[in-house]
């Protein structure tokens, strides 16, 4: 049997996608040597969950097919789970802003309830949003570990000091990953 610790990835994919442009531009991450990276050799990956939600299409029917076309690629990964909630379109002063909405909500119940199930020993949570404390400790109740992974832009000091571990991604972290 073995006995290396079980950890299972949760990354906030719109959280991911912004806080990776504003840190290091316009780069393509290969989520397989994220998920490696992150999980590290002396432990074992039992899967890693992407959450995000699709593109408004009559908006942009080049961006949603491109992204469509990243969704499927991840999907094809091992141990990898895409995880799609809904994008809500939504007009302010007249100006049409999109907001991706069920993806702190799914992560979170995912979390725990992989945690009560024993599916996993550590949980690592690539997110910079706050809104995740209490899940965080939900899972530790349970007696498994929390790490953060997260960039300089956008990262919660209460998520960093609820969690376990907490690790920057930064330019020497992600130039391993891109593809």
């Amino acid at each position: 049997m073995d006995s290396k610790e079980r950890v299972c990835i949760f990354i906030d994919g719109s959280n991911f996608y912004h806080c990776l442009r504003k840190d290091f531009g316009d780069v393509n991450v290969d989520f397989q040597k994220l998920s490696q990276e992150l999980c590290g050799k002396d432990k074992r990956l039992i899967r890693t969950y992407y959450y995000n939600a699709p593109l408004d299409m009559s908006r942009n029917k080049e961006k949603y097919r491109k992204q469509q076309q990243f969704f499927e690629m991840l999907r094809k990964m091992p141990n990898f789970k895409v995880v799609l909630v809904r994008l809500q379109k939504r007009k302010i002063d007249g100006k049409t802003y999109y907001a991706v909405k069920g993806d702190d909500i799914h992560i979170a119940v995912d979390m725990v309830m992989l945690a009560q199930n024993n599916s996993y020993d550590t949980a690592i949570l690539v997110t910079g949003d706050g809104d995740f404390v209490p899940a965080v400790e939900a899972v530790q109740s349970f007696g498994k570990r929390v790490e953060n992974a997260y960039f300089k832009t956008g990262h919660s000091w209460h998520l960093s000091q609820a969690c376990d571990v907490s690790t920057l991604i930064d330019k020497n972290f992600i130039q391993k990953c891109i593809i």
